[in-house]
């Protein structure tokens, strides 16, 4: 049994993206590894009742920080930051971590030696059981962190390790919003790329860059049109220029509270009401994407 990666990403924030992504890692169940990708934003432990298993500390990147019981306050280093991280706070030179860029240039101009370069500790990363039995792989970027693009890796890095341990036929990934370094790491190895669009003049704008990324990956991509009744005419362009770039739509939901409310109480809207017409859309959903993997 061959193991099948579907990401699943939008080009902006808003559009449905983890609410599905929760939904058809509930409908598959143990069958599946769930990655949530959206190390800078991350929720979908929320919706499928993660319990934060193990947890493992992400470390990226450099700071500077100041001995201060060698240093002579000459101001050395505070004169050559250009990132302005060097403070002089209760007459003692101290580094802020948050602007600190790791450039090393303050340790070189220190004359007696004070300055020592620290890993970073950039996030975590779990390993959850969630409700419906299956194992999910998220994480969490630290407060003005950066290298989210390594983390994404490392989530799947994780997921695929343990989709190959345990057997699993699926990953399903929930990517992050916009078309920066998180979506690009996590379109690494997509067998399936899943466009979550909804019907506004930003939703087909932000829908235009995300696709233009996919096609230099030369991945196979299908689309769903989310809340496709607010606006017919833009849902008419998006089906358009998804047909002109021989993208498949796969679904067009409807706007309905139902989904609204599912996501009050935490649940997949498959999990909240099964028996909607909205649930049954999502359920044809998913398997039209294992159709078309």
């Amino acid at each position: 049994m061959k193991m099948k990666e579907i990401v699943v990403i939008s080009g902006k924030g808003g559009t449905g993206k983890t609410s599905l992504s929760a939904s058809f890692a509930y409908l598959e169940g143990q069958n599946a590894i769930v990655a949530d990708c959206d190390v800078d934003a991350a929720n979908m432990h929320l919706l499928l009742e993660a319990n934060f298993k193990t947890k493992e500390d992400f470390y990226s990147g450099e700071n500077a920080f100041i001995y201060e019981d060698s240093c002579i306050n000459c101001g050395k280093c505070k004169e050559v930051c250009r990132f302005e991280a060097i403070n002089v706070i209760e007459n003692q030179h101290r580094v802020d971590p948050i602007s600190c860029e790791g450039c090393w240039y303050c340790y070189r101009v220190c004359p007696t030696g004070s300055i020592e370069m620290k890993s970073q500790k950039a996030g975590e990363l779990y390993v959850s059981d969630i409700k419906n039995g299956g194992v999910m792989v998220h994480a969490k970027l630290g407060f003005g962190a950066e290298n989210s693009g390594k983390l994404v890796a490392k989530v799947k890095q994780k997921a695929k390790e343990f989709a190959k341990e345990l057997g699993k036929e699926y990953i399903i990934v929930d990517g992050s919003p916009g078309i920066g370094c998180p979506v690009i790491s996590s379109l690494s190895g997509a067998n399936l790329v899943v466009l979550v669009s909804e019907a506004t003049l930003s939703g087909l704008h932000d829908l235009k860059r995300v696709l233009k990324l996919i096609k230099g990956f030369s991945l196979k991509a299908v689309a769903i049109i989310n809340k496709y009744d607010l606006n017919s005419e833009v849902t008419k362009e998006i089906e358009a220029f998804l047909n002109e770039n021989s993208v498949k739509v796969i679904a067009k939901l409807p706007y309905d509270e139902i989904f609204t409310k599912a996501l009050s109480e935490a649940k997949p809207i498959v999990e909240y009401d099964s028996g909607s017409s909205l649930a049954s859309d999502v359920i044809k959903s998913w398997e039209k994407i294992k159709d078309n993997l």
